[in-house]
């Protein structure tokens, strides 16, 4: 019998992947396409709907090139969470810029619900503070341009261009902050609160099942069936598998999120899947990890690998650098804090500020685990895991071993097996265990140069 195959697509922030895995669960071929993003005013990041699109479209070409369709049975998606997009719900035409998941534009809105004291109604029902990240704020922005319009998340949009159908799935709903979380359904009272009308948004589904048949818009993909959908983060989740049991999953990215299941009364409440019933998980969201790294290579005109080469030879020197870009997400929930370097002496060089960016991202998944409470293991994945100094940075720092899956593209894989309806193959991992000093001055200094950078005093709650 001829192989039979998957197509995984995970759409990112700054790219999209395909990988084609067989019904055993291998990888096959992986292929990819990357996805611009602009910056055309401080706090604004946006992206192009159509281009999101096109990479969609170009990585399953390539992916799937010499491959016989017939051979592919189902297309499972991960897709980046919170960024919003706004269409015309008669044309299908995108009718401004995606809003990206670290836009800060809408903060008025959360703003105005906060002098109003919704803050805390807010959280209680989405699971989520009041904060800008989420699409809802978002969602409202765009609606206040483009009135009588469809909205909805990336895995909503990719669904209506491929599908021709208006739905989205549970896990991308519960980052809207429109979800109550607690019945898995749109909520009349945050509808009402961020002034978003029902009728604008997508039909909540479950992360798996006929999730609809991608039509001639697909292109390569075009009559296959969606078998599955998952935010990128939860799809991490669920390729771990069994280890995610007991354990802190950390995906390292552009930024980060630090994921366990079930709840955690400390930090953000999520849905990670619904197959059909939701999967609850505790989640904390770092605007700013990979893309520290990336802005300082940027900055200094030097590359990625540069940065990641000095920061192994050299140390900090006292040298601390705080990602607030567009505030400070969890554990702080700060939108007002900003972005510095502290610490700096006449001896302070470009390989000290390269080892404070590394060592700001392994801070900061330190304060979220924190947060969380005590884990057994941390469980990496992501781009930025495969710096083997951030990985013992980060043992040491959390003083809990690390477990670094070798395997790569997990948010593909997880989207892969579930649409596939089996139980993620067990991972080969890296082990680093945390060294003999305890961190807590480091830990201490950190937390210093994040009170500085804070400069206001209606930060959320943890």
């Amino acid at each position: 019998m001829p192989d039979r195959y998957v197509l995984a697509i995970d759409q990112g922030t700054s790219s999209t992947k395909a990988v084609l895995i067989s019904l055993a669960g291998d990888v096959v071929r992986t292929a990819s396409a990357p996805v611009p993003i602009a910056y055309p005013r401080p706090g604004w990041v946006e992206q192009d709907a159509g281009e999101i699109v096109a990479s969609v479209l170009d990585a399953a070409h390539h992916c799937l090139a010499d491959v016989a369709r017939s051979d592919v049975v189902a297309v499972g998606f991960s897709t980046q969470r919170e960024s919003a997009v706004v269409w015309d719900r008669r044309t299908g035409e995108a009718l401004g810029p995606v809003l990206g998941w670290q836009d800060q534009r809408a903060v008025t809105v959360c703003d105005a619900l906060r002098e109003k004291g919704h803050a805390e109604v807010v959280r209680e029902i989405s699971g989520l503070p009041l904060d800008p990240m989420f699409s809802a704020a978002k969602l409202r922005w765009l609606l206040d341009r483009t009135p009588d319009a469809a909205v909805g998340t990336i895995d909503s949009w990719l669904l209506y261009v491929l599908t021709g159908s208006h739905q989205i799935e549970v896990g991308n709903a519960s980052r809207t902050q429109l979800l109550d979380v607690r019945t898995g359904q749109w909520s009349s009272e945050l509808l009402g609160l961020f002034g978003v009308p029902s009728s604008a948004l997508p039909t909540v589904t479950p992360s798996h099942g006929t999730l609809g048949q991608i039509g001639p818009a697909g292109g390569v993909l075009a009559g296959l069936p969606v078998t599955a959908v998952l935010g990128d983060s939860h799809a991490a989740l669920f390729a771990h598998g069994s280890q995610a049991a007991g354990g802190v999953k950390v995906t390292y990215g552009t930024g980060s999120s630090v994921m366990r299941l079930g709840g955690s009364r400390d930090v953000c409440t999520t849905v990670a899947w619904g197959d059909p019933a939701p999967v609850i998980a505790a989640e904390g969201n770092i605007r700013s990890s990979g893309a520290t790294v990336a802005w300082l290579a940027t900055f200094l005109g030097v590359s990625l690998h540069e940065i990641a080469a000095m920061a192994a030879e050299a140390t900090s020197d006292g040298v601390h650098l705080v990602p607030a870009f567009g505030g400070l997400a969890a554990p702080w929930w700060d939108d007002a804090a900003v972005g510095l370097i502290s610490g700096l002496t006449f001896s302070t060089r470009i390989p000290q500020l390269a080892r404070a960016a590394v060592e700001s991202i392994a801070h900061q998944v330190a304060d979220v685990v924190e947060a969380m409470g005590p884990a057994e293991r941390l469980l990496a994945d992501g781009g930025a895991a495969g710096n083997d100094v951030l990985m013992r940075i980060q043992a040491d720092l959390t003083g809990i071993p690390v477990r670094r899956a070798r395997t790569t593209n997990l948010s593909a894989l997880g989207a892969g097996f579930l649409a596939l309806g089996i139980e993620p193959p067990p991972l080969d991992y890296d082990d680093f265990l945390p060294g003999p000093s305890d961190g807590r001055a480091a830990r201490d200094a950190w937390r210093d140069a994040v009170a500085r950078s804070r400069s206001s005093d209606r930060s959320g709650s943890l």
